[in-house]
């Protein structure tokens, strides 16, 4: 089995349920409050390795509570933890996430600790332990164009999921050999709007033309769109579930792409899987709490055949 690495944020989720997200200036009373480990890198690790993925985590936490909780949360589900480290100066990064009746989420992140998540704190002898490495962006983007470039010198397959969205260098772009954006960051990235076609296409033609070599755009409950610079195309509608809590989604899709690619599936399988793996989760509360294993994928895989 090929073996992933993930250089991310490690967050605890501050959640509550919300009627309506509120606008500016407007206060309205939340239904409920949680406390649920997440960030984009830890949910990521732990979706690989719940199914079945062999991945390690490097990220940074604060010396406290939340810390000691995210740690232990990620060891729980298998995720190797040599690689993560707690922080004297710093506390363990939040996120304050709204969570809506209609199960869209409005989410601001304090990025603590995950600012001290640096290249310089990672050896090319670690690196090359794996085969596969993974980055986001919440954690400092010098940090996410060294070891994405350090790495795919090193022959490791490199991944992006640009998020949150924002611009990203041409530097970066060219030694990414997959990228994986929503539909809010492919237009952040590329100027264009996933949903109209040619516009689809500029956008596409944009990464490919910045040296990337695989694109999946995911878009909600529309899907997902994957294209290859040699011109390969899938397009997968999502299933159609009752949408609980979108936190995570993409973390979860992500996950379930990458635990088949390192179980050397095709691209197509991959993709189906991941697809399952988003429909679980947003049928479910939280991050981490709404992340399903191989058994409930499979028993979701068997209701939608009958």
């Amino acid at each position: 089995m090929k073996k992933i690495l993930v250089v991310g944020s490690m967050n605890m989720d501050l959640v509550t349920r919300v009627s309506h997200i509120p606008c500016p200036g407007e206060t309205i009373l939340g239904q409920e409050f949680e406390q649920i480990p997440g960030g984009k890198g830890a949910n990521q690790a732990l979706a690989i390795s719940k199914l079945g993925g062999h991945v390690g985590m490097i990220g940074r936490v604060g010396k406290d509570s939340y810390g000691e909780i995210l740690i232990k949360n990620l060891k729980t589900y298998g995720v190797d933890i040599e690689g993560i480290e707690m922080l004297e100066d710093q506390p363990t990064g939040t996120a304050f996430i709204m969570v809506a009746d209609d199960g869209n989420n409005s989410i601001v992140v304090v990025p603590g600790a995950n600012s001290g998540v640096t290249g310089s704190l990672i050896s090319d002898v670690e690196l090359t332990a794996f085969d596969m490495i993974l980055c986001q962006m919440e954690i400092p983007i010098d940090t996410v164009t060294e070891i994405i470039i350090r790495s795919k010198n090193l022959g490791l397959k490199t991944i992006l999921n640009p998020a949150p969205g924002s611009p990203i260098s041409s530097q970066l772009l060219n030694y990414l050999d997959l990228i994986i954006p929503n539909e809010n960051e492919f237009q952040i990235i590329t100027g264009q709007n996933p949903f109209d076609t040619d516009s689809l296409d500029t956008g596409m033609t944009y990464f490919f033309e910045h040296g990337v070599e695989e694109v999946i755009v995911t878009l909600g409950d529309k899907g997902a769109i994957y294209r290859h610079r040699d011109g390969k195309e899938i397009v997968r509608k999502a299933y159609k579930v009752k949408a609980v809590d979108t936190t995570a989604a993409g973390d979860s899709f992500i996950g379930g792409v990458l635990s088949r690619l390192v179980l050397d599936a095709s691209i197509e399988e991959a993709i189906q899987y991941g697809m399952m793996v988003g429909a679980v989760t947003v049928s479910r509360k939280g991050a981490q709490s709404s992340l399903p294993d191989e058994e409930e994928i499979s028993a979701f895989k068997k209701s939608i055949c009958n």
